[in-house]
């Protein structure tokens, strides 16, 4: 997105309906805010945390209801933002989650005729040319479209193979809708940088601006279009996941035609039980293909809440799972370059190992912590939070005394506190892809322990990676080689030059000292040439087993010369 774009974005037109928008989210948000600092930063500070922790519960769900009211009366970005909070049953308290659940269902549809006038202003036809049919129902609204069920006229099914479709059309006005948005969030963006709690962590100006470019991005139907055959080229032959074709005939920036692949509802509990689908199977696949996204695709869907998965029944499956997963609103997705995927892969296996100093080395790999930053404190918190919470699932979290958390928020909270943390480029869709997912599979399952699906998945991130493991060690064994090959070379030009004079020599021993570290390096040379072969030998034995078994055998050479000798030389 270029600045201009950008700048245009942060000032819409000014009408009365804007600015009336404009002032009422800034106010909302400053009120908060305020309050939240004088409950759980002032009072504290003064004695008074008692009346914090005392009127909290009441404060989170006055909170939640007022900015339920809100989402609902202005739409636009401020559902996304909901739906967002909605889905956090890991860290939110029930009084934010339950209140705001409805958001999910909750937007006002568009009355049909707005709907029909976008629409055949965007294809150039009327939607009866268009269509042989099409519900003027909506199946679904949502925060910058809704969808219509439709049928393909007989010369466009025959052409794409499909009948039955859904029609979305975007709200009319949402463009004006989401600058509007942007702009106040841009606002609130640059209060919390003056605020040193949150600016010394985070470049809140810079989330805003990662956040405007996706919003952005999902208004544009077809980039969502081309969102979405990516996604099904990346789990082509996998039957996990199923994705609804495009009908790019009838596709625009504003309108996008899709397959109509409708089914049960993610988060449905009761209508998964009555296909015969059982709950808490759905959350441990569901978490396993999105953990393929984010550690191995690299492309993954960054708005997975409830509404956006389906599970979708298979009665003609004669092995193998009887139902798949089915994405949809393919319009907010995120890429992980492949340093960062790197780093998320090492953050994975240190989890599941509960490595503690292995966990901190994989977050500054992926640049969440400066690498001026000194963490020993950090690792020594990292370890005794596995050494006690490690393998807990979110259910058993809710049940542990809360006066644990406050004993080691107390001994680590000014640790974690004090570190340069940032977020890098694209790190916010991450978070929110595993909060949502997180949020998900304990909707499914309320004793889902993630931990039972992140071992496995780190097993085989371990299994895939020792290729890499191997080339690793050679490479380095090649660099050693090639420092220990050198080496002697320069102890030799050393005693040459002792010879001719050109270094005096001012103890008797120096001689016999350089031979000494001349004979160590030839036997370094030797361990290395060994270990070369072995590394080698094992390689080749997978495909010609015969030959790797002479190269094995043939290490013994090295090996011997490198026992034996320094002992001579001794």
């Amino acid at each position: 997105m270029t600045s201009e774009s950008g700048v245009a974005a942060a000032r819409p037109a000014v009408t009365p309906a804007t600015r009336a928008r404009y002032r009422r989210i800034l106010r909302f948000a400053g009120w908060n805010l305020a309050v939240t600092w004088w409950y759980e930063l002032f009072l504290p500070r003064i004695g008074l945390a008692g009346v914090a922790a005392r009127t909290r519960s009441r404060r989170m769900r006055r909170f939640a209801q007022r900015f339920h009211v809100l989402a609902v009366d202005l739409g636009g970005l401020m559902i996304k933002v909901g739906q967002f909070m909605s889905s956090r049953l890991d860290v939110l308290p029930p009084e934010i989650t339950s209140e705001l659940a409805g958001l999910q269902d909750e937007v006002p549809a568009v009355p049909f005729p707005a709907i029909r006038a976008l629409a055949e202003s965007e294809l150039g036809v009327p939607l009866e040319q268009a269509f042989a049919s099409i519900d003027a129902v909506p199946v679904a609204a949502a925060s910058l479209g809704q969808a219509h069920r439709a049928t393909l006229t007989a010369q466009t099914a025959e052409h794409t193979g499909l009948v039955g479709v859904v029609l979305k059309v975007q709200r009319p006005g949402i463009d004006a809708i989401v600058d509007v948005d942007l702009a106040a969030l841009r606002r609130v963006g640059r209060w919390l940088s003056h605020v040193r709690l949150v600016s010394d962590r985070v470049d809140a100006p810079a989330l805003v601006e990662e956040f405007a470019r996706t919003s952005l991005e999902e208004i544009d139907y077809l980039h969502e279009a081309a969102n979405s055959e990516r996604f099904a080229e990346e789990f082509v032959g996998d039957e996990r996941v199923a994705v609804p074709s495009v009908v790019w005939e009838r596709t625009t920036r504003r309108v996008l035609t899709l397959q109509d692949v409708t089914a049960i509802k993610i988060t449905d509990a009761d209508a998964l039980r009555a296909a015969g689908i059982d709950p808490a199977e759905v959350a441990p696949v569901f978490a396993e293909v999105m953990f393929d996204q984010l550690f191995s695709n690299g492309f993954f869907h960054a708005d997975p809440h409830p509404g956006n998965i389906f599970v979708t029944p298979r009665p003609d499956a004669t092995e193998g799972r009887p139902w798949h997963l089915t994405f949809v609103d393919f319009g907010m997705m995120g890429e992980v370059p492949p340093g960062t995927r790197s780093g998320l892969r090492k953050l994975l296996i240190a989890a599941a190992s509960r490595d503690g100093k292995g966990l901190v080395d994989a977050i500054r790999d992926i640049g969440v912590l400066l690498p001026s930053a000194d963490t020993a404190e950090l690792e020594r918190a990292m370890t005794h939070l596995f050494g006690r919470f490690g393998g807990m699932g979110f259910a058993e979290l809710r049940e542990v005394d809360p006066r644990e958390f406050r004993e080691f928020a107390t001994e680590f909270g000014d640790v974690v506190r004090s570190l340069p943390f940032q977020l890098p480029e694209n790190f916010l869709l991450i978070i929110r892809a595993m909060s949502l997912t997180s949020g998900v599979c304990s909707a499914l399952d309320p004793s889902f322990n993630l931990w039972d699906s992140v071992e496995p998945y780190a097993a085989q991130l371990i299994r895939d990676e020792r290729g890499n493991v191997i080339q690793d060690v050679a490479q380095q064994a090649l660099e050693i080689a090639g420092l220990a090959v050198r080496l002697p070379k320069r102890l030799d030009a050393l005693v040459t030059r002792v010879e001719d004079g050109s270094v005096a020599v001012t103890s008797p021993r120096l001689e016999q000292r350089v031979g000494r570290l001349e004979r160590t390096a030839r036997r370094l040379v030797a361990a290395v040439v060994f270990g070369g072969a072995i590394i080698a030998g094992a390689i080749v034995h997978t495909g010609d087993a015969v030959l790797g078994s002479v190269i094995m055998i043939a290490s013994v050479i090295p090996l011997g010369f490198a026992v034996f000798a320094g002992r001579r030389g001794s």
